[in-house]
């Protein structure tokens, strides 16, 4: 199924304009057909990953073998945090080391909320035997490519260069001081991530008519089955169909991607036709590697 000229499923579209590629749509629930929560927007050869869930760099390296060379690991230099959750970081130290080790020659640029800076020292110093290792033996490498370069961030325009303005918003996220969602900004696309939240005017306002709105959701047909205390958690801190399809009737979307979606045995037609209940959009549901 083609947009615009760009693949819908996993394939190969045209290297021209702004790709979003979905690395990873899963939870912290394991599936092996759902590599954990990334998202890689690539404009001209170029890839920006928001977030670095499990899996990350194996998914990466099936998109730069489908031909998208950005995400060659050497490639990968930049990340934006939505959170701190294990299941939207537990790949951080992959791609710190992965990229590193095949050939990234600076330092890695993370940016995240409050604490994401100490994540990245931590984990350097988890990793400072291997660092040692590879850096004093006989194995070839760069001599930065391991270091991270982090920087906490709360909101605005946290990161500008020729290909793309990045701003972040905040948004509520099951007890976190500081959750955040990002706009991207191209030459030809305007792209918005909404991590992990529940319903939040934030997102509106960001997307406001943006061509790709990559929102996170749950079945509202199967939350109802849920225990009770799983149901006041989800109800906190994460979207349902029915919410989700009010949302997007607001922030009019050129297309609403879900992603993070939790089933609950539930199947995508599902997901779709429950949105499509209160919204008349167009809506896919992501797959892994997933082009839009």
């Amino acid at each position: 199924m083609l947009l615009c000229g760009v693949s819908l499923v996993t394939g190969l579209p045209a290297q021209t304009g702004t790709q979003v590629v979905v690395l990873g749509t899963g939870t912290p629930n394991p599936d092996p057909e759902r590599s954990g929560p990334a998202v890689a927007v690539v404009v001209n050869g170029t890839a920006y990953l928001v977030d670095a869930g499990a899996g990350v760099m194996r998914r990466a390296a099936q998109g730069a073998r489908n031909g998208i060379v950005a995400l060659s690991a050497a490639r990968i230099g930049i990340v934006f945090l939505t959170h701190l959750h294990s299941d939207h970081t537990i790949g951080l130290p992959d791609v710190i080391h992965t990229g590193w080790i095949l050939g990234r020659s600076q330092p890695l640029k993370v940016f995240g909320p409050p604490g994401t800076a100490r994540l990245t020292r931590h984990l350097t110093e988890a990793w400072a035997e291997d660092i040692a290792n590879r850096t004093r033996g006989l194995q070839p490498h760069t001599a930065d490519g391991w270091r991270v370069d982090a920087h906490d961030v709360r909101g605005g325009v946290v990161y500008r260069d020729s290909n793309v303005t990045v701003t972040a918003f905040s948004v509520p996220h099951d007890g976190w001081k500081l959750a955040l969602g990002y706009r991207l900004q191209t030459r030809d696309r305007s792209v918005v991530i909404s991590g992990d939240t529940h319903p939040s005017d934030a997102v509106v306002k960001a997307c406001n008519g943006c061509d790709v709105l990559l929102h996170e959701v749950y079945s509202s047909e199967q939350f109802a089955r849920q225990e009770p205390a799983w149901r006041r958690y989800h109800a906190d801190a994460h979207t349902s169909t029915t919410e989700l399809a009010a949302l997007a009737s607001r922030a009019r979307p050129g297309l609403l991607v879900l992603y993070h979606q939790l089933y609950w045995s539930a199947s995508d037609l599902d997901l779709l036709r429950e949105i499509r209940a209160g919204y008349g959009g167009m809506v896919v549901s992501a797959k892994d590697l997933g082009i839009y």
